[in-house]
């Protein structure tokens, strides 16, 4: 995919996901930040955490680019549980062999209200078209790299869901069609300010970003306590004759009297 985003669309493409990302993570706090490939972009740059790193899948990565911190494999990542505040997927989920797997390791690593910054390739799209196309037709120059699969916005938001992850912003990118001329994309600049409002879901690349939610503790409900039942103690009042006697109970010395008046 290298090669690629040298070209003309690559660098158009690159140029909308550097926007997308510097204007999501500029204001995400913590102290640890990761990147998972796609050394073209600086995915962390606009970002103020003082530990930031970027790993790569190819140690040919390592050598050529020197913002590489080290070589690992996306589904399973050396850091604790719960260790990152902000991790960023440019492509990443596409060009890895479990990109599920690896989704399920960027939750586990992410601290309670992490963030998840991805980017991807819209399969509904007019670059998706003529990537499907040429497969077809059996061509074997395909518009973009052949590495990787399509992963639906949809789908990803599906998974995001099952790993508790809450969507907070979502939305498409880069309208202009399927033209690998500098002069062409041009020429068709103006589609990028008409795709956003007239077929908003069609656009080439698309951009998401998600909060990990932990289900906060449930109190549960004290043993209920038997009913408060008052004792059968007599009080004591007074009669008519100046006596006092317990409520309840017969004062022989009262009946006495009552018998000789």
């Amino acid at each position: 995919m290298h090669d690629w985003l040298a070209t003309p669309p690559g660098q158009y493409l690159l140029a909308w996901e550097r926007a997308q990302i510097a204007h999501a993570v500029s204001d995400v706090f913590g102290f640890h930040a990761l990147q998972l490939g796609l050394p073209e972009i600086d995915a962390l740059e606009a970002n103020r955490m003082p530990h930031r790193w970027l790993a790569t899948q190819s140690e040919a990565e390592l050598k050529t680019s020197p913002r590489v911190a080290f070589v690992t494999e996306f589904f399973a990542l050396p850091f604790p549980a719960n260790s990152l505040d902000l991790v960023v997927l440019p492509h990443t989920l596409e060009l890895t062999a479990d990109p599920h797997g690896a989704l399920r390791e960027v939750e586990r690593v992410l601290v309670p209200e992490g963030r998840v910054v991805i980017c991807g390739l819209n399969p509904v799209s007019l670059w998706g078209f003529r990537q499907r196309r040429a497969r077809w037709l059996g061509k074997s120059s395909l518009f973009l790299p052949p590495e990787g699969e399509f992963i639906g916005y949809l789908r990803l938001r599906d998974w995001l869901r099952l790993l508790n992850m809450e969507i907070e912003d979502g939305h498409f990118g880069c309208y202009l069609p399927a033209l690998s001329s500098q002069a062409w994309l041009q020429r068709f600049g103006w589609m990028d300010k008409a795709g956003g409002r007239w077929w908003p879901i069609l656009g080439a690349a698309y951009f998401l970003s998600a909060v990990k939610r932990v289900p906060s503790m449930t109190l549960l409900n004290p043993l209920r306590k038997s009913a408060i039942r008052l004792t059968g103690t007599p009080v004591s009042v007074a009669n008519s004759a100046g006596y006092t006697r317990a409520t309840g109970q017969i004062d022989l010395q009262d009946k006495r009297s009552e018998s000789t008046l």
